[in-house]
């Protein structure tokens, strides 16, 4: 089954097992609410029916969502209701279940680390770059670490492991 994480911050990114599918970045100043949100996920529904055409036939991909009030608007509950996408929810406080911690965010702010920008055009030109250079088996190792801190999540009966490796 295809499966798609999303993370949040500067940088609004959607990928899937194999790669980035979307990104987009949060103009300065501008806030994260729901209408705003919203059109992220028209944007990104379209990015799946391009970019992943064979999930979006069979509607086997999924949304990662975290607790953000954003995502737990009416408005964009109905949205993803109505457009019939599955969504896989993330138990209060749980960063150890959310790939975009143990992954993604280390992975881009090391590759950052140290570097000096004139301009924000260029931060997020390099991390385009940065995102779209990740190799797939990377993405896909972090679908079978998600996997098993499900796995532990469940075992444990929901305890938080903060600072656990998951190899």
């Amino acid at each position: 089954m295809s499966e798609l994480l999303k993370f949040e911050g500067d940088v609004d990114s959607f990928f899937y097992w194999m790669d980035i599918v979307h990104y987009e970045f949060v103009p300065p100043g501008e806030t994260v609410n729901k209408e705003f949100y919203l059109n992220i996920l028209k944007r990104l529904r379209e990015a799946v029916r391009k970019k992943r055409p064979e999930a979006w036939t069979n509607n086997t991909w999924l949304l990662r969502h975290d607790n953000a009030p954003v995502h737990a608007s009416l408005l964009i509950c109905e949205f993803l209701t109505k457009h019939e996408t599955t969504v896989v929810s993330q138990p209060l406080y749980s960063p150890d279940l959310a790939p975009a911690d143990f992954f993604l965010f280390p992975k881009l702010k090391f590759s950052l680390k140290g570097r000096r920008f004139q301009m924000v055009e260029e931060i997020e030109e390099n991390l385009i770059q940065d995102l779209c250079a990740i190799p797939q088996n990377m993405f896909q190792d972090t679908f079978q670490k998600w996997k098993k801190c499900w796995e532990r999540c469940i075992k444990s009966g929901g305890e938080y492991f903060e600072g656990d490796k998951f190899d």
